[in-house]
């Protein structure tokens, strides 16, 4: 079956609040345009929690298809506006790690970005969801909460994932691992953890953890790293980091459609860097939920 091509016409909304967003906006609207695409509206939003609104306006309005520039907190944020809408989700990233671009295989600079937005095709690809909450690429719970709840913004909009890195290092000072709970419906696996990743793609942090998790498989991927200790988890990110042969030494992973979890104590959760629930949680898998605009 043929695929329609993508649209022509377009609403961009820029998150101006993020690393590249308020330095970006100008020229992505310039090359946007130039590269023969009708920009119907172009927004700049200085208020994050302003994007879902903003998007929810655009479609409301019959927009063909609506860029997004940010991170990934903003396309996570503003995609719930878009499942069951006939309108394709065209991605500019302009965040820290943009963890879905890397997933999508897009070009990370604005130009690709651009020309994939213009002349790329339509592909449909599976949203993980939180609850009732859908996120495009990772959710994750144990440190990473505590570092994306409090990393100072400027440390990583400066800084990027180096200043990540650095935050890390402090916020690991009097953590303590948790006991974990993951219950698929037909069995429980319990053990004691430090960070559990729920995978839709198989990128966290600019980082590839995962060699089964990609948004068209039909299914959501949880990662836990095993024990209690504080080394064993930096061991993982850095042999992940630097894909070393054993790097799936201290990880275990569960595929399938759908997971209970439960932690002790709770555990709040970070959906694509922002901290918006807390265990115990269903997660799941939304298959083939939007269109995105994807590289030939």
């Amino acid at each position: 079956m043929e695929t329609k091509p993508l649209p022509k016409g377009a609403v961009l909304v820029v998150n101006a609040h993020s690393r590249k967003g308020q330095d970006l906006f100008a020229q992505a609207k310039e090359k946007l345009e130039a590269a023969g695409i009708r920009l119907i509206a172009a927004h700049a939003v200085e208020d994050p929690t302003k994007m879902d609104e903003t998007v929810r306006g655009a479609v409301a309005d019959g927009a063909p298809m609506v860029i997004v520039g940010g991170g990934d907190g903003s396309m996570s944020g503003t995609v719930d506006e878009l499942v069951g809408k006939d309108v394709v989700f065209g991605v500019l990233p302009l965040g820290t790690a943009n963890s879905f671009a890397r997933t999508l295989g897009l070009p990370l600079d604005l130009d690709g970005a651009v020309r994939t937005i213009a002349s790329g095709r339509r592909r449909r690809v599976d949203l993980g969801m939180v609850d009732d909450d859908y996120f495009v690429n990772a959710a994750s719970l144990g440190l990473s909460p505590i570092i994306g709840r409090t990393v100072p913004h400027k440390l990583k909009r400066y800084l990027g994932r180096i200043g990540y890195l650095i935050w890390a290092v402090k916020c690991s000072v009097g953590f303590r691992g948790f006991r974990l709970v993951i219950d698929d419906g037909k069995s429980e696996r319990r053990i004691w953890s430090t960070e559990v990743r729920i995978l839709n793609g198989p990128y966290h942090g600019g980082v590839e953890l995962s060699d089964h998790a990609n948004v068209d498989t039909g299914q959501i991927v949880v990662q836990a790293v095993v024990g209690r200790s504080h080394m064993r988890l930096a061991w993982d990110w850095y042999a992940k980091f630097f894909k070393l042969r054993d790097r799936d030494a201290h990880t275990e992973e569960y595929q399938g459609q759908s997971f209970r979890i439960e932690t002790r104590p709770r555990q709040r959760i970070s959906i694509d860097g922002e901290v918006l629930a807390k265990t115990p949680v269903t997660v799941k898998v939304a298959p083939g939920a939007i269109e995105v605009a994807a590289p030939v």
